[in-house]
């Protein structure tokens, strides 16, 4: 029986993870999932981990019912930083290809990111109705993604994880793929395979595999870089396709609805 073990969001792109036992999914995929993302404050181009390992060290928490955020790093006083409205202090921002105004969250935010990544940075947030078109080659006309780099929601199969331990040599951290949803119970890769899901009572399409890059190579729990590129430098022997390394599949919501862990997953097609 295919299960859904654990569930994720990111509420600040390339932070830590957030663990959930439930969540609600909302029109761009779990609800309060990076809808926040931190610039360079020179020019708006999106920052993550890839550049900046330290990112990882940032745990970000809503409050209020989705009306604030709350910010921790180690050294660093919390800080509380409230919504802005949608059409506040719009700010340019790039994040790959995608050129967006969204509003700036502040001053604050912008001094504390700062002062822990050691460069000028804002922190901008992502209403629903400014959300980005998902690549058409994939999507219809109509469904969208948050600050996400393409796609709502991304899953990956337990089984999948423990494959590739197996190949490293060591046990590794599901947390380093940055997953919404987890499934326990299925063959390693399994899910290559699939076209559409449900769990509870969403339905989900399966778009498109996930191409891995180097973030996958940092510790989570450290933000240290692994010096044998692992578990990048194994995937890419055997999990290679036009010199891409696949793991994971994005996933595509037909409509709203709750996830909590413990749901069985049933593949439809």
């Amino acid at each position: 029986m295919l299960t859904l073990s654990e569930l994720y969001r990111y509420p600040v792109k390339s932070t830590a993870n957030e663990p959930l036992q439930s969540i609600r999914l909302d029109a761009l995929g779990l609800e309060g999932d990076r809808r926040w993302m931190v610039v360079e404050a020179a020019n708006g181009r999106f920052l993550t981990q890839r550049l900046l390992p330290q990112m990882g060290r940032i745990e970000a928490r809503w409050e209020d019912g989705f009306g604030a955020l709350r910010l921790s790093a180690p050294g660093m006083d919390d800080l509380v930083v409230e919504v802005p409205g949608r059409d506040d202090n719009l700010r340019g921002v790039i994040i790959w290809r995608d050129m967006l105004q969204v509003p700036d969250a502040g001053d604050a935010a912008a001094q504390w990111l700062s002062t822990f990544l050691a460069r000028p940075v804002r922190l901008v947030q992502m209403p629903e109705q400014r959300a980005r078109q998902v690549d058409t080659a994939y999507a219809q006309p109509g469904e969208h993604v948050h600050f996400a780099d393409g796609f709502p929601l991304l899953l990956i199969g337990q089984g999948s994880l423990d494959d590739l331990s197996a190949k490293v040599g060591r046990p590794l951290e599901m947390l380093r793929f940055r997953p919404n949803l987890v499934v326990a119970g299925a063959e390693p890769f399994a899910e290559d395979g699939w076209k559409r899901i449900r769990i509870g009572d969403v339905i989900f399409k399966v778009a498109k595999p996930c191409s891995r890059c180097i973030l996958t190579t940092i510790d989570p729990r450290t933000g240290e870089r692994d010096p044998g590129r692992e578990p990048l430098a194994t995937l890419l022997q055997y999990r290679n396709v036009d010199g891409e390394a696949l793991f994971g599949q994005n996933l595509l919501p037909e409509g709203v609805g709750e996830l909590r862990v413990g749901m069985p997953v049933e593949v439809l097609e």
